[in-house]
């Protein structure tokens, strides 16, 4: 099997998701024992989210740990949040082993899932740039995303309490998918940060629920195992 890379760290509770999600999902095609070998290096999120140099100083952070991460051996190399992927293309080129994009596994299971208009969950940045919406229309979905005062409590939620795993905000973000469900006709929502599946999971809202990191994980086993 090929070994497997993940730069973490954005957050550490996001990565702590992923190793989880490593876990189950590789107990779940290789039997009780067997996992792909894994190498995380966790960046210092304080020097990432509060770069002066902001997605320039970012990238470099970014490409620091790609690097080491081939260089420590490994095959396949992901990031385990969604918003870094503003700069995935200049990480991927700075490497000679593989990366897998989430939103590459994300529109390939939404694809499977037979949804085409969804609503897009994440931090400020995700909801609001175009590098993420512009992925998922040009794969033919319909992206739809809450309005500017919603947004930013998305964040606030996000990094002041998901980050740490505090969950009493949980209602508030179900009850809004709910309401876009019910008012804009929306067939699934997407986890696009990937503390939100703390939050939300499948079953709590009338709607497909798109965890992108266990999507993502789901897809680094599966290329691993080829």
């Amino acid at each position: 099997m090929k070994k497997i890379g993940l730069i973490g760290g954005t957050t550490p509770e996001s990565t702590c998701y992923y190793y989880r999600n490593y876990i189950r999902l590789s107990r779940e095609k290789f039997g009780p024992f067997t996992f792909p070998e894994l190498i995380i290096y966790s960046i210092n999120f304080d020097e990432f989210k509060n770069n002066p140099r902001g997605w320039e100083g970012r990238k470099e952070i970014l490409i620091k740990a790609a690097k080491a991460l081939e260089k420590a051996g490994a095959e396949i190399i992901a990031l385990t949040a969604n918003t870094p992927h503003i700069v995935f293309p200049e990480v991927q080129k700075a490497v000679n082993v593989p990366m897998v994009s989430i939103i590459d596994a994300l529109i390939e299971e939404m694809k499977r899932r037979g949804v085409k208009k969804v609503l897009l969950l994440g931090t400020k940045t995700t909801m609001t740039a175009d590098f993420y919406k512009n992925a998922l229309r040009e794969a033919g979905f319909e992206v739809i995303t809450p309005n500017e005062e919603e947004i930013d409590e998305i964040d606030r939620i996000i990094f002041e309490e998901l980050a740490f795993e505090n969950l009493k905000s949980k209602s508030y973000l179900i009850n809004l998918v709910k309401r876009y469900a019910q008012e804009k006709g929306v067939e699934g929502v997407i986890l696009g940060c990937t503390e939100l599946p703390l939050a939300i999971k499948q079953g709590d809202v009338p709607v497909e629920v798109f965890d992108t990191a266990e999507i993502h994980m789901r897809k680094l086993i599966e290329l691993a195992a080829e």
